[in-house]
């Protein structure tokens, strides 16, 4: 028996040769024999041209992994150009976008209570699904298996959607943790208060009664006194029936309520800029080494169409979590300069910087999947699943028709741009 990997293609040409050897081709009809004989001297070759293929296909990957990457298409003066161009562009539409929500207290229609403003975060929401999704997901997955890594382990399994797989699952934890940390120190602050005003509503009523203090019950009288609501005379010796206790319990509900969404929108907003900005270094970073005007030239509208509604989503976050002055400021700027940063940096070390090397093809895997699970699970649950399963939504069906007509648009658009970037 012929052993090793090619014994199909051995066992194939020894039967050609005894056929032709012991004369058995007379024995085959005429267009069996017509066809071995103009197969057979391929057959025979077959191995030491399976093997030049081979080797061919590794010298080419070789070469490509030691090119630059520009296809023929290089030209560092216009290529400078247009990073330039792609940095101011992007950190215009980047902060044209995030300001947009944040200036809402002064326009009308992009108040966070409006439809409107629900409509359009919705188209940013389907633009950073497709985000996730179409390019960058794609682009980990093919950049964390390329010719240029060692075929173990990288391309033994598919790291991309596993490390994608366990950042979205790694964002959910940082989304539990983080909500209940910020409800922990709420109550204790909301408890402390309460505590100051009990105190406070004593000493009044020691005061007025002479050496008799007051007792008031804790969360019914101190909340008709620091809501100052006016009773008629009659109810005031009724303010410990049934009637004003449901009435603080509601309110103190809905002050709950009110309080646990701007936790979230906190949160959102923060764990949001983060898969953010893990993606926009990176982009920015591949644009800035870059010296082929072709490669430059079309991620120019796309990457500004994307930071666009990126910061739109971003910018309702923030808005909606009423965070201080200081800290909006800050949230804005630090999300519309990390791409232009990201180029920025990319043309001071393109010289140096080899986007082939085993080390830029791990880390830029790595933060595209990363980045990819953050944005999946933001869209999905802390987005479009918020705003949707929200009263509010479920009870307007004009308004749910119009959201995920402007959710599909969203994503749809960012997807078609796949076919030039």
């Amino acid at each position: 028996m012929i052993a090793g990997r090619n014994w199909p293609i051995a066992l194939v040409r020894d039967d050609i040769r005894n056929k032709f050897n012991l004369g058995e081709e007379k024995m085959i009809s005429l267009p069996s024999n017509i066809l071995l004989r103009v197969l057979g001297p391929c057959l025979l070759n077959l191995p030491e041209r399976i093997l030049d293929a081979a080797g061919t296909v590794r010298t080419a990957a070789a070469a490509m992994c030691e090119s630059d990457g520009d296809g023929g298409c290089r030209n560092e003066g216009e290529a400078l150009f247009l990073k330039i161009l792609a940095m101011v562009t992007i950190l215009v539409t980047g902060v044209m976008g995030v300001a947009l929500p944040l200036l809402g207290k002064r326009l009308t229609c992009l108040r966070t209570d409006r439809g409107f403003f629900l409509i359009a975060k919705a188209l940013a929401a389907g633009v950073i699904l497709a985000t996730a999704f179409v390019h960058i997901l794609p682009d980990a997955m093919l950049v964390l298996q390329s010719e240029c890594l060692p075929e173990i382990p990288w391309k033994r399994f598919p790291f991309g959607g596993f490390i994608a797989m366990f950042s979205a699952m790694a964002t959910l934890v940082v989304d539990l943790l983080s909500t209940g940390f910020f409800e922990r120190r709420h109550h204790k602050h909301a408890s402390s208060s309460s505590l100051e005003d009990q105190d406070l509503d004593v000493e009044a009523g020691a005061e007025s009664n002479g050496s008799q203090p007051k007792l008031h019950i804790v969360g019914m009288h101190a909340h008709a006194a620091s809501h100052s609501h006016s009773h008629p005379q009659g109810l005031h010796g009724k303010e410990l029936g049934f009637e004003h206790l449901g009435h603080a319990h509601s309110a103190s509900f809905s002050d709950e309520d009110d309080e646990f969404a701007r936790i979230r929108h906190i949160i959102i907003s923060q764990v949001l800029e983060l898969g953010i900005i893990t993606h926009s270094i990176i982009i920015g970073l591949s644009l800035g080494v870059s010296q082929s005007p072709c490669t430059i030239r079309p991620l120019l509208g796309a990457l500004s169409f994307h930071q666009f509604f990126e910061g739109f989503a971003l910018g309702g976050c923030i808005s909606q979590a009423g965070f201080k002055p200081l800290s909006v400021v800050i949230m804005a700027v630090f999300f519309a300069i990390t791409t232009p940063g990201g180029i920025a940096i990319g043309i001071g070390i393109s010289e140096v910087y080899n986007p082939k090397s085993v080390k830029a093809l791990v880390v830029e895997g790595v933060f595209y999947s990363v980045s990819a699970g953050i944005l999946v699970y933001m869209a999905l649950v802390n987005l479009i699943a918020a705003d949707f399963l929200s009263k509010r939504m479920r009870c307007d069906h004009r308004l749910q028709t119009l959201s995920l007509l402007s959710l599909f648009t969203g994503a749809t658009l960012m997807s078609l741009l796949a076919f030039w970037v």
